[in-house]
């Protein structure tokens, strides 16, 4: 009788598993748009900064999907999502002003991401608005720092003392004066603080639609 009990048990739980399964993968729908959004967005805009508008200079959130992706999204696509997304707009951007499609400045942005990532990785059992809009900031930090520093390291243009890497870090070199290096970086945070608050507000509302829907199972007697 009681293996009886179990058999019905398991019966009902199969269908409650996969049913959550579903809703989990649609769960990532809105993150997966907001992805999109802002691969779109990089590219548009990058093409529109030709036509003088620089106040949309690195208005792409590429960290923050590093960190959230890494926060929030299954395993595959925790670090292959931002580096994907990064690399597709990089390759129509390169593509379209006649660019090299390999540098060692892009290696080493996608190196930035995957540090990004780790933070996210390390707060994926306690991701919440709490603990990303933080770490967003620092993730945008680090991204700034990490890639400007290896531009002051790499291009001849920088003199290679403390004075030239907080020149890299802030106005950057003179034939960039137009978009000094300070914009680059407010841009990115503004992105990246907006992106964030998007895709954590999209998953925690589908988790919690889908711990509404999760009804217990019924118990055997």
């Amino acid at each position: 009788m009681q293996d009886r009990h179990l058999i019905r048990a398991s019966a009902l739980e199969r269908p409650m598993a996969s049913a959550i399964v579903v809703i989990s993968r649609l769960s990532m729908i809105p993150a997966l748009l907001l992805v999109i959004a802002a691969v779109a967005y990089r590219i548009a805009a990058g093409l529109l900064i030709q036509s003088g508008t620089t106040w949309l200079s690195n208005f792409a959130p590429f960290a923050a999907i590093a960190l959230c992706s890494a926060a929030y999204l299954p395993t595959k696509l925790k670090f292959s999502l931002p580096l994907v997304a990064l690399f597709v707009s990089d390759v129509i951007l390169n593509s379209y002003y006649g660019a090299p499609l390999f540098t060692p400045l892009m290696l080493c942005r996608y190196l930035a991401l995957a540090v990004v990532g780790c933070i996210g990785l390390a707060l994926q059992n306690r991701a919440s608005f709490k603990t990303l809009l933080p770490a967003s900031i620092i993730g945008s930090a680090m991204f700034y720092v990490i890639t400007n520093a290896f531009a002051w390291l790499s291009d001849p243009g920088y003199v290679k003392n403390f004075g030239g890497l907080i020149q890299a870090l802030t106005v950057g070199l003179p034939q960039y004066s137009g978009t000094p290096s300070w914009m680059f970086f407010r841009n990115s945070l503004l992105s990246d603080l907006f992106f964030t608050l998007l895709f954590v507000f999209c998953l925690s509302f589908d988790r919690g639609a889908e711990r509404s829907r999760a009804k217990p199972l019924p118990r055997a007697a």
